[in-house]
C-alpha cells in the first residue's frame, strides 16, 4: 500500500465550526498526538482502535493530548480486551510522566495495566516496523509543553514534516526544506498577539522562503456553517502550494508526490 496520511481533525483549541481537533494518521497504524476528539475522529473514521500501534506526541497542552487516556480505556474494554496488542508511544521522560498523571487523574486504578503494557520510545530518531524513519526536533513554542516536531522518512521516496504547536523557527523550516510535504499548524489570525503559533503573516513568509507543498491544520477558521461563525469563517490568500486541510482529508503518496483528496 502507497503511504498515505489521513486528517481526522483539522481545528484548533476552541473547535472552530465543522472541525476535531488537529489529529493526524498515516497508514492507519501511526497517530500524532492524541486530542481530546481522538476517539471521535478515529470512530468517525471506521478504525479498530486495537489497530494503533504508535502515538506520536508532539506536547502536552491539553488540545493534543487529553484524549490519549480515553484511548487506553477503549482498549482495555472494547477493542483488546485480553490486552495482546502493542501500542508504542513516541515522546520524551517528560510526556511519559505527564501522561501517566492524565490517566491516573482521568481513571484512577483502571488504567494502570494499560500504562505498564505501553512501550515509550524515549530517543530522537526511530524507525518502525514498517519502515518510516522518524525523528524529532525541537520548535518553537511555550518551553513548559516540551515542544516539538516530527520528520518522517518512508522506503518509497516519501517524506513529510508535522509542524506539532509551533510558531517560525529555523529548526522547522530546515526540516519542510528536506521533505516533500509539510502538515503546519496554523492557531491564530494575524491581530492575535502570539509568537507560539504559526499565524497566516507567518504562512506566507515560509511560502515565499520554501516551496515544499504545506498543508494548514490546527486551523481557527469555520468550515462552511448555519451557526454563527466562532472567529472566522473567511480563509486569507495562499501561494498555490499553500492547502487549506478539513476534517476527513487524505493524502496519498503517487510514487512521486504527495496527493491531498478532499
Amino acid at each position: 500500500m502507497a503511504p498515505r496520511i489521513d486528517m481526522l481533525g483539522t481545528g484548533n483549541a476552541f473547535l472552530p465550526h465543522g472541525r476535531h481537533h488537529s489529529f493526524a494518521m498515516f497508514d492507519q497504524q501511526h497517530i500524532i498526538d492524541a486530542p481530546p476528539t481522538a476517539l471521535a475522529g478515529l470512530r468517525r473514521h471506521g478504525m479498530n482502535i486495537a489497530d494503533l500501534r504508535t502515538v506520536f506526541i508532539t506536547h502536552v497542552h491539553g488540545d493534543h493530548v487529553f484524549g490519549f487516556p480515553f484511548l487506553l480505556l477503549e482498549r482495555k474494554y472494547i477493542s483488546d480486551r485480553d490486552g495482546v496488542e502493542p501500542l508504542t508511544v513516541v515522546g520524551t521522560p517528560f510526556v511519559k510522566e505527564r501522561l501517566t498523571q492524565l490517566c491516573q487523574l482521568a481513571f484512577p486504578g483502571s488504567l494502570d495495566s494499560m500504562i505498564e503494557h505501553v512501550t515509550w520510545v524515549m530517543e530522537d530518531v526511530g524507525e518502525l516496523d514498517d519502515g518510516w524513519r522518524w525523528e524529532r526536533f525541537e520548535v518553537h513554542h511555550d518551553d513548559a509543553v516540551e515542544p516539538h516536531g516530527y520528520r518522517f522518512e518512508h522506503p518509497s521516496g516519501a517524506s513529510f514534516v508535522h509542524s506539532g504547536d509551533s510558531g517560525p523557527c529555523d529548526t522547522l523550516y530546515d526540516a519542510i526544506e528536506r521533505s516533500n510535504f509539510a502538515i503546519l499548524e496554523m492557531g491564530f489570525p494575524d491581530w492575535v498577539p502570539s509568537t507560539h503559533h504559526h499565524k497566516p503573516m507567518d504562512v506566507r513568509a515560509l511560502s515565499e522562503r520554501c516551496k515544499t507543498p504545506l498543508g494548514i491544520t490546527h486551523t481557527y477558521i469555520d468550515e462552511p456553517s448555519s451557526f454563527a461563525t466562532v472567529l472566522e469563517s473567511e480563509f486569507p490568500e495562499f501561494a498555490d502550494h499553500v492547502i487549506h486541510l478539513s476534517d476527513r482529508m487524505s493524502i496519498e503518496w503517487s510514487g512521486e508526490r504527495w496527493v491531498v483528496n478532499s
